[in-house]
């Protein structure tokens, strides 16, 4: 089952070599925050969706075999998530801080 978009960079959103984004123009300019942000792989919509419910279930983790199964592998891939040995997946202190920092950063 794939996700409700196909993973790589977003087609409206511009992107650099490699699959990031780099919104800031020729000459590489851009705030502290939009560099920390941008300097990643893109999240799709909906993996944005999966790590914030992995967030949310903390502990208790999220089960395999859901819709949003892709977007959990796609998440272990890139560090943000781990599968425990019961098949749940559970957010790493790496998708708590991409989390914190792109999700739902302090205001």
């Amino acid at each position: 089952m794939a996700c409700c978009l196909p993973h790589g960079i977003g087609r409206d959103q511009g992107g650099g070599p490699g699959g990031v984004m780099h919104p800031r123009g020729r000459d590489g300019a851009g705030s502290a925050m939009t560099r920390r942000i941008f300097d990643q792989p893109y999240l799709e919509t909906c993996c944005r969706s999966a790590l914030h419910r992995l967030r949310l279930c903390d502990a208790i983790a999220r089960p395999p075999g859901l819709k949003a199964g892709p977007c959990l592998a796609r998440l272990a891939e890139m560090g943000l998530a781990r599968q425990r040995e019961d098949g749940r997946y559970e957010i790493t202190p790496a998708g708590r801080r991409r989390h914190a920092l792109e999700i739902a950063p302090d205001r």
